[in-house]
């Protein structure tokens, strides 16, 4: 296990085979922690990962946090980086599907994959200490787990409850809250950050570039966390 992930709050640690907490998780931790939105709340995070967020959930005084993943590596991965931070977090192995299980949350997060590939190409030259590829491939316009995921928000709020979803700019934020207005939520953009590109983005650039999503020779990325609230 190799360090991927440092601030002045905790470390956590992402095994082989589990996406390296970057930018956009330290980016919506610190929108939790500003909002207050875990505070003695219960917390859902999907696409968990790591464990990250749910961990930060739970340090910044959430009454329970469940997470949850597909990949039994990021399910072991966040146990035991909740475990070596001291706070309880039950990790399950499954999407928003099991998390309905559970229901219903005050607050749901949600990293999820979103950065657009082109189906034509098998693999891009990405380091594998990044992670898999499936920890961000999300289709040719980054909304194959988003767009599902939207539909699905509002059966795990409680009302009054929130989302926070954190997303790139190349995956059409726009169409995020248009969705989540058509599922019945009141959504809105309230963090926004510029960021230079990482490798799996410095891989796709000339692709992003020849379909017209990225201006020429351009290599910064706006990240973006959305807001969601359920009346």
């Amino acid at each position: 296990m190799t360090t991927a992930y440092t601030d002045e709050r905790d470390t956590v640690v992402a095994a082989e085979g589990v996406y390296a907490p970057q930018e956009d998780s330290q980016l919506l931790i610190d929108v939790m922690e500003k909002t207050g939105l875990a505070v003695g709340n219960r917390v859902a995070d999907l696409c968990t990962g790591s464990g990250v967020i749910a961990v930060n959930a739970a340090l910044q005084g959430a009454a329970a946090v469940s997470a949850f993943d597909i990949c039994p590596k990021a399910v072991r991965c966040a146990r035991t980086n909740a475990l070596t931070a001291g706070v309880d977090v039950d990790v399950h192995l499954g999407s928003w599907a099991r998390a309905v299980e559970f229901r219903p949350f005050d607050l749901v997060t949600c990293n999820p994959p979103y950065i657009p590939h082109d189906p034509d190409v098998d693999a891009d030259p990405v380091p594998s200490t990044v992670g898999p590829a499936r920890a961000w491939d999300a289709g040719y316009d980054g909304r194959m787990v988003l767009d599902p995921l939207c539909e699905a928000v509002p059966d795990l709020l409680a009302h009054g409850g929130s989302l926070l979803l954190v997303q790139s700019e190349f995956a059409n934020p726009r169409q995020t809250l248009a969705a989540l207005s058509s599922a019945g939520l009141d959504a809105e953009v309230i963090a926004w950050q510029w960021i230079p590109f990482g490798p799996v983005l410095t891989a796709r650039a000339e692709w992003l570039e020849e379909t017209g999503r990225l201006d020429p020779g351009r290599r910064e990325e706006e990240l973006l966390v959305i807001r969601a609230d359920k009346p």
